[in-house]
């Protein structure tokens, strides 16, 4: 569980562009932080590069479930965001948690929260996740291949 969500967190090029990095992992519950840049905005943190922390934040925290097999496959359905103060030049924290478990559909909330504890944003995001038979589709996200 802990190499997936790694890998979905910190190798997977998208993560690498935003530069987030796996803080914390338990089955349900991840953390994850994006150091600030100016390439994330000029001064202040884009909205587009904290959606992108919340959607790594809680694809990791789907893929935690330590009983997913190798042909398991998945993809965000879709996530509501609510910015609620302004990241201006700050470190950005994603705590995900998975708040409900399905046949394939998974709900999760993620809190994102800058330094000093206050939130920036609040999400909840629909996941489906297939536990694994066949081969995915292109746009489905294979941890580690």
């Amino acid at each position: 569980m802990t190499a997936r969500s790694r890998y979905i967190a910190e190798e997977d090029a998208f993560a690498r562009t935003l530069g987030t990095r796996l803080v914390e992992v338990t089955e349900d519950r991840v953390v994850v932080t994006m150091p600030y840049r100016q390439g994330l905005g000029v001064g202040r943190v884009h909205g587009g590069a904290i959606s992108g922390l919340v959607d790594i934040a809680a694809t990791a925290v789907f893929w935690s479930l330590p009983t997913l097999g190798e042909e398991a496959r998945g993809a965000t359905v879709g996530f509501d965001i609510h910015f609620l103060n302004l990241a201006v030049a700050v470190d950005l924290t994603a705590t995900a948690t998975v708040r409900r478990r399905g046949g394939s559909l998974c709900t999760g909330e993620v809190v994102v929260a800058d330094p000093d504890g206050r939130e920036i944003a609040v999400a909840t995001v629909t996941y489906k996740l297939n536990p694994g038979r066949g081969r995915p589709p292109a746009n489905e996200v294979r941890p580690g291949g």
